[in-house]
């Protein structure tokens, strides 16, 4: 656990990507292989079992500490992260008094057998361990305790890293990365070892917003005659593997989805061994691509009944084809590889493939743009000598998204947030009126404003407050904000009848009065739904 202390107080103390791959080499090269698997694990973000109730964890640090509970949770609110606020409150040492087990021992033994054991020895067992930690150890304690560890490393830092690390190429790394096994002490061997037929995937690549390009954009990315035009499907991206007699699906995340999607296994089986497809997985019925809450439905479903695989039948569009006939063919330019995948299609007629778009004029790309169909989000620029790469690569791929739909909405509630935004409420709900006149909550929103305009509504909230139930605070409708949402709806299980994806605030809208923020009757045009509901509404919280 030392040595992993070290590491991440190394990463945590500074900004440079340099210095931080100089620092994960020199980890790996000397850790336990057993310990690497899962600092591997933790950087790639997959651990986040909770073993010891928060709540608890606070009620008895303040019963250890002597504190009240409401100085602990007073704390807790400014500092914004309870593993941080655990450290800070204990005893400040900055040498432990006694070794802390391995990470290893912790994740896999200690945590697990601490987290079925009776409260009593919950608690002894901590306050053993609060009696000898080192500030960061506790930190870091907590932190695995609580299945809260983030650490600023980008995938591809880690890849490089390891790869330098191990003298392994850095495409090896990454597709084995891509399916990790359960951390073992046989893990630089896993890494070492040649891969045989297996239904693993390859690392995705992925495109840059065309917005980082600035407004002069068009001139950056030179002819248009250069790239493949598509469109960018919302769904999820996925790879379809067949291989050693099997067929696998692997979304972007690494997760297998496989056995939510039976008829799409059965469909692909036909394919030759030895072929690996990138497109995007969706569901489409009637031939309409649906929106993506019809594919959520099916999402990590193990039980499938005949009635949702009528109502939600799953099609994979493909995009690429990245192994043909066993021979990893991503080297080769993006046009001829196109080219084999509609040779492809012709032979096995269920392979649908995602159309590219004739244009000529950015023009052209505007109107196709404004009037994407169904189940799309916008357009994909892609150059045709590009190889298919690992992860993000600037001046390949780019994506131009659709523009969002918005609303201007009521700010009702806000909740102080955790971890850089601590202290400051960035956890805001808003709300439309419907056709009596009440405000009814529609959204919550925690990104969009910047560190000025949070500070500010921060200590506009602290002297307006009209009311609190635990950290949620009500304030009086006065302040409307422009919300952005990419998809919108219906939904039950919300008060005001829909449901909107990825909410995030444009504008602070200064300039306009609450009584002129939108109604539920605005989001119900936008949802193309003529009759938006009235109820049920949810209780008030005052």
């Amino acid at each position: 656990m030392e040595t992993f202390v070290q590491l991440y107080q190394r990463l945590d103390q500074t900004q440079s990507t340099q210095a931080k791959q100089e620092a994960l080499v020199g980890y790996f090269r000397r850790a336990n292989p057993h310990e690497a698997a899962w600092v591997v694990r933790l950087l790639c973000g997959e651990h986040a079992r909770r073993f010891i109730s928060p709540r608890k964890l606070r009620q008895w640090v303040a019963d250890y500490l002597g504190l009240p509970i409401a100085l602990v949770e007073s704390c807790y609110q400014q500092v914004g992260d309870l593993a941080e606020t655990i450290a800070l409150l204990l005893p400040n040492r900055f040498i432990s008094e006694g070794e802390l087990p391995p990470l290893y021992w912790l994740a896999e033994r200690e945590f697990p057998r601490l987290a079925e054991a009776p409260e009593a020895q919950q608690r002894a067992t901590l306050i053993s361990y609060w009696q000898r930690l080192s500030f960061y150890e506790c930190f870091l304690f907590h932190k695995l305790l609580l299945g809260a560890m983030r650490v600023g490393v980008a995938d591809g830092l880690l890849v490089r890293a390891l790869a330098e690390a191990l003298h392994l190429p850095e495409g090896t790394i990454a597709q084995k990365l891509a399916c990790l096994p359960p951390p073992s002490p046989a893990f630089y061997a896993y890494l070492h070892k040649e891969s045989g037929p297996n239904t693993e995937p390859y690392p995705f690549f992925l495109a840059y917003p065309i917005e980082d390009l600035g407004t002069d954009f068009v001139e950056k990315l030179g002819p248009l005659a250069a790239y493949q035009i598509e469109w960018k499907w919302d769904g999820v991206r996925v790879q379809v593997v067949r291989r050693a007699g099997r067929v696998a699906l692997w979304s972007r995340g690494g997760v297998l989805l496989t056995e939510s999607f039976p008829e799409l296994v059965q469909r692909f089986q036909n394919l030759p061994s030895g072929t690996v497809i990138d497109g995007e997985l969706l569901i489409v019925r009637e031939g309409r691509v649906q929106p993506f809450f019809a594919l959520q439905r099916r999402l990590l479903r193990k039980k499938l009944t005949p009635a949702l695989l009528r109502e939600a039948p799953a099609e994979v569009f493909a995009y690429d084809i990245l192994e043909w006939e066993g021979q990893d063919i991503r080297q080769q330019p993006l046009s001829e590889r196109r080219a084999l995948l509609e040779k492809v299609a012709e032979l096995y007629p269920f392979l649908q493939v995602s159309p590219t778009l004739r244009v000529s004029s950015w023009e052209e790309i505007e109107a196709y743009r404004a009037e994407v169909p169904p189940g799309a989000e916008g357009i994909m620029l892609k150059r045709k000598e590009s190889p298919y790469l690992v992860g993000r690569r600037r001046g390949y791929w780019w994506k131009y998204k659709q523009q969002p739909y918005s609303v201007d909405a009521v700010l009702l509630y806000a909740q102080q947030g955790h971890g850089r935004r601590s202290g400051w409420f960035t956890d805001l709900t808003f709300a439309l009126w419907n056709e009596r006149g009440e405000l009814v909550p529609f959204a919550k929103a925690y990104s969009g404003l910047t560190d000025a305009e949070m500070q500010e509504l921060t200590r506009w909230i602290r002297t307006h407050a009209v009311g609190k139930v635990g950290p949620v605070v009500k304030v009086p409708p006065q302040w409307v904000f422009e919300i952005a949402f990419e998809g919108i709806q219906r939904s039950r299980r919300h008060a005001c009848g829909y449901a909107v994806r990825f909410p995030r605030i444009l504008r602070w809208r200064k300039d306009k009065s609450p009584a002129e923020a939108d109604t539920l009757s605005t989001l119900a045009k936008l949802s193309g739904d003529p009759h938006f509901p009235t109820g049920p509404f949810q209780p008030e919280l005052f």
